[in-house]
């Protein structure tokens, strides 16, 4: 059976997305849920499921990587709910002990909202670099 890897990040950059499901892919993952971006017009009737649903992916997922590329100028961006997204799995890791491997592509920019919180999840072993799982 194959390890099952859910993919956070920006929606709005579905070449990075798609680039980054084949790379998991092709080393025999399969990837469970990535970020979609939701048409306009009925946005606020799907985000709740699919949100939902989402997060119901990462209680179910072996590795939660955030694929946290370079946006908007800034090194390693991350926004709000992928920072949210990361700070779930890692409790559940730490209250379920469900062995959540939680994977961060880059170091982000200082610049970073979350970037305090990262340095000392990384410190801590909670998560860890991309580069590092190699």
């Amino acid at each position: 059976m194959s390890k099952k890897v859910v993919i956070a990040g920006s929606a709005s950059l579905p070449e990075k997305i798609d680039y980054w499901k084949r790379i998991w892919e092709d080393q025999g993952y399969l990837v469970t849920a990535y970020p979609r971006q939701l048409p306009v017009e009925t946005f606020f009737e799907e985000y709740p499921r699919v949100h939902t649903e989402f997060f119901k992916q990462i209680t179910e997922a072996d590795i939660l990587f955030v694929m946290n590329e370079d946006k908007n100028g800034i090194k390693g961006y991350l926004g709000a709910e992928s920072f949210a997204e990361m700070g779930f799995g890692v409790a559940r890791d730490l209250l379920h002990k469900n062995h959540l491997k939680i994977v961060l592509l880059q170091v982000p920019d200082s610049s970073v909202q979350s970037y305090d919180e990262i340095m000392l999840w990384l410190q801590l072993g909670w998560i860890s670099l991309y580069a590092a799982n190699r």
